[in-house]
């Protein structure tokens, strides 16, 4: 008979609060502005920049990139390089964040 998966709860909480320690250090950050108005786009925003390609996936990566470059105050230039890093895609949806678009 297969090992049945015990879930940690304890595991799972210590994991959560680090998670939601990052994500307030992330939002009272450098970069607290841009992923403000970041958060605020729409699906139909995101889905204008690629017609029949939402790619939610690639708005997500975004965020956490943000996200972590704001908890640890990553220069500019640097997280520029990181949104390029993540595709045409995800650059074009940082250039509809206006704070996010004077970096390009």
């Amino acid at each position: 008979m297969a090992d049945e998966f015990e879930f940690d709860l304890g595991g799972f909480e210590t994991d959560l609060d680090e998670t939601l320690k990052k994500s307030r250090e992330a939002f009272m950050g450098k970069y607290k502005n841009e992923l403000n108005e970041l958060a605020g786009l729409s699906k139909e925003e995101i889905d204008a920049i690629s017609p029949g390609i939402t790619d939610l996936q690639k708005y997500d990566e975004l965020i956490t990139v943000v996200k972590e470059a704001s908890r640890v105050n990553l220069q500019q230039a640097e997280l520029k390089n990181r949104i390029i890093q993540l595709g045409d895609l995800a650059v074009s949806i940082a250039k509809c964040v206006p704070s996010l678009a004077t970096i390009f």
